[in-house]
């Protein structure tokens, strides 16, 4: 095949992990056609993430498995920090009734989720999966389309793509192509994961103990009906794993222990020094690497695709300013970089370090979990407000812009469903009171609805929530994200409207494409 013949695809996806698989489902709830091209044949058998929190439960719902996740999930108590001997030295509560509608904290198996994500995949005619094969190449003349050379049983193909989105993981060659180096953000550690099968009567609080113990730092938590997950540090000599994980069973337990996998990594805290060239952008691992401490290396990947998603959907389908895709990098880096920070931090809490004043940190460590009110803290949400950017226009008193809306039940008619179903995927001005038209008008011009908080029928949080907030009126993105807000009594925005134009349309709109014929592997 010649390049002149290559096809076209609008968005290629490489790899199919839960990030791809998810982004792929985000563009196609909105019209957009994808290709995920993956090495693998088939899911990855063997367990690797095993947490997430409300905030990605709010968009594996988006992506169209909420109902199906539930199903496979199952909620965690929150987090515990054990001293060497497991005695409690503080605890972090998460909620099952979280801001984004969901548990704060839930179990999961990802093969069981990678499963029912390509289940999801198989019923859009948007997306496409090519099973088997290997990316070969990638390249883009300048802001041009980009050019995908792939490899099968088959031979050599080529493919030319409106966007490339690299969610091909720590060894991403999507990365290598756009020259993007490692920023090292100094953890390195050598670490066995062990998965467990067992009836047993294992000792549990229903949450992730984190054990600080410089000789013997571990990781603990029940993951499933008979599934449970230990960590530990790698020390000089092997420890048989009966042994590892003796503390935590029954004296009586006698063969009921059935090994699922038994693996070693090396955990690392790393964020790349670019997400994107052009059309082409980085996604999950191939963007971040995050210790696990904190359960968020899936979540933030999840949460590039969301944030992704809409505004290449903008681009490519509404002919909206190609600015709108620089706030991906500008958005997502800093909450990626904070929560990696998270994670060494915890990581340094399990291990106080190898130093001459380890102990002193250990004992300070302690000493802060008693403060009052300080575990209520370090429980709040991971994710942060969004810093001020081209689409959030933050200022002084506007406390809610750059934070997600709460996402309560909602009761229309004899139907009740939650807050995102009825949004859609939209812009959405909330409002609390009548809107002037001067509002009205401007929301209007951006394609959102205009939505009175009073005529939604749910429980009264979404009014409280303005009240707390002290708005009349807030603008939400698609993501959720409140992009600026009407203070209490105010009649326009906090901000103003220079974001307007990155939405504006600057071209004739891309007409939806014909779906792609059936082909799930090759």
């Amino acid at each position: 095949m010649t390049a002149d013949a290559a096809a076209h695809v609008p968005v290629v996806i490489i790899g199919a992990g839960p990030v791809g698989v998810t982004a792929a489902l985000l563009l196609a709830r909105r019209g957009v056609r994808t290709l995920i091209l993956e090495r693998h044949r088939d899911v990855y058998p063997l367990p690797r993430a095993v947490a997430t929190d409300d905030e990605v439960r709010r968009i594996l719902q988006a992506a169209g498995v909420g109902e199906e996740f539930a199903a496979i999930a199952r909620p965690a108590n929150g987090l515990r920090l054990l001293d060497a001997r497991h005695r409690v030295m503080a605890e972090f509560r998460r909620t099952e009734h979280g801001h984004h509608g969901y548990p704060q904290t839930s179990m999961f198996d990802q093969p069981a989720l990678e499963r029912l994500l390509r289940a999801a995949l198989a019923r859009h005619p948007e997306c496409e999966l090519r099973t088997g094969v290997e990316v070969v190449g990638i390249e883009q003349d300048g802001d041009g389309p980009v050019r995908v050379t792939y490899r099968d049983d088959e031979g050599v193909h080529p493919l030319w793509a409106d966007a490339v989105l690299g969610c091909d993981g720590a060894g991403s060659l999507t990365r290598d192509t756009i020259g993007a180096a490692w920023e090292d953000l100094h953890f390195e550690e050598r670490w066995t994961v062990i998965d467990v099968r067992t009836t047993a009567g294992v000792r549990s609080w229903e949450g992730v103990d984190q054990v600080c113990d410089p000789d013997r730092p571990a990781t603990f938590m029940r993951i499933g009906e008979d599934r449970y997950r230990w960590e530990f540090r790698l020390g000089d000599a092997e420890t048989p794993v009966r042994d590892l994980i003796a503390p935590w069973l029954p004296p009586s337990c006698e063969g009921d222990v059935e090994i699922v996998r038994e693996a070693q990594y090396t955990f690392r805290a790393r964020v790349a020094d670019r997400w994107r060239s052009g059309r082409i952008f980085l996604l999950g691992d191939a963007a971040h690497l995050t210790p696990p401490f904190v359960g968020q290396g899936l979540c933030s990947g999840l949460r590039d695709a969301y944030n992704l998603t809409w505004k290449l959907t903008r681009v490519l389908r509404q002919g909206c300013d190609e600015r709108l895709l620089d706030t991906y990098e500008s958005e997502r880096k800093p909450h990626a970089r904070h929560v990696i920070r998270l994670a060494v931090a915890m990581g340094w809490a399990m291990t106080g370090g190898q130093d001459d004043a380890a102990a002193l940190r250990r004992g300070l460590l302690a000493a802060a979990c008693r403060i009052p009110g300080l575990a209520a803290v370090a429980g709040r949400d991971l994710s942060p407000p969004l810093a001020a950017g081209p689409l959030v226009r933050r200022r002084l008193r506007a406390g809610l812009v750059g934070t997600h809306c709460p996402q309560p039940w909602i009761t229309a008619g004899a139907r009740r469903t939650r807050l995102d179903e009825l949004l859609g995927d939209s812009f959405i001005l909330l409002t609390g009171t009548e809107p002037p038209p001067s509002l009205t008008a401007l929301a209007r011009g951006l394609g959102a609805r205009v939505i009175p908080v009073t005529g939604l029928g749910d429980d009264g949080t979404l009014a409280a929530w303005l009240r707390a907030g002290r708005a009349d009126a807030v603008l939400l993105r698609p993501d959720r994200v409140v992009a600026d807000v009407v203070p209490a009594g105010g009649h326009e925005f906090t901000g103003t409207a220079a974001w307007a134009p990155l939405l504006h349309t600057t071209r004739t709109p891309c007409p939806a494409l014909p779906a792609p014929r059936s082909k799930t592997a090759r």
